[in-house]
């Protein structure tokens, strides 16, 4: 199958790990064979969702902002990697601001499937790369539900990542061992995974 693989970038810094893992991520993706998009959540100028209502019956935001170049990528990738830091158990302010406005996707779902149908897939697999500075237990729990539910609300399985503790400083990520070929063989691993589900 054609696989069209979206990266999106949740940090506010620039060049900071996640960013340097999502690049070795969509590389990996790229080795592959898929198309390779990228948002960066940083550059997007975007309000949070109004719960005006008015995606309820048409699946569609009636926000006019930079969500508007958004709603294309997300409805075309079969493969979506979200990469970013863990800001107070959750990520950024500015990847949750995307994530909020993914409720038109929500509706959409909601008036194109049935109960039944919901309970399946069909948009595809969805990914997180994460990296927080502590080393507590739950510290990636908050961050794993909310990405659960932002791809459930774009019809897609949540099938994991990978997550990093204990690293903060700028760039970091590159000291630790295998780091970057995790995240190359994520990549990858995620597209040939497509490849197989639709083999017949």
């Amino acid at each position: 199958m054609d696989v069209k693989a979206l990266g999106i970038y949740g940090s506010p810094r620039k060049g900071g790990n996640t960013d340097l893992l999502l690049d070795q991520v969509l590389e990996g993706a790229r080795g592959a064979g898929a198309e390779v998009n990228s948002i960066y959540a940083r550059d997007l100028k975007i309000t949070g969702c109004l719960e005006c209502g008015g995606c309820d019956e048409t699946g569609k935001c009636v926000v006019q902002d930079d969500m508007d170049k958004v709603y294309p990528l997300l409805e075309e990738a079969n493969v979506v990697f979200l990469a970013s830091p863990n800001f107070f158990y959750n990520v950024t302010a500015q990847v949750k601001l995307l994530i909020d406005r993914s409720q038109a996707m929500w509706s959409k779902r909601l008036l194109g499937k049935t109960p039944e149908q919901r309970r399946s897939y069909d948009g595809g697999k969805g990914y997180l790369i994460c990296v927080g500075a502590t080393k507590g237990k739950n510290l990636f729990q908050g961050v794993e539900l909310t990405v659960k539910y932002f791809y459930d609300a774009l019809d897609m399985s949540y099938e994991g990542g990978i997550l990093f503790q204990n690293v903060e400083a700028k760039g970091e990520i590159i000291t630790l061992p295998d780091a970057m070929e995790q995240s190359f063989n994520l990549g990858r691993s995620a597209v040939e995974s497509m490849n197989l589900d639709s083999s017949p």
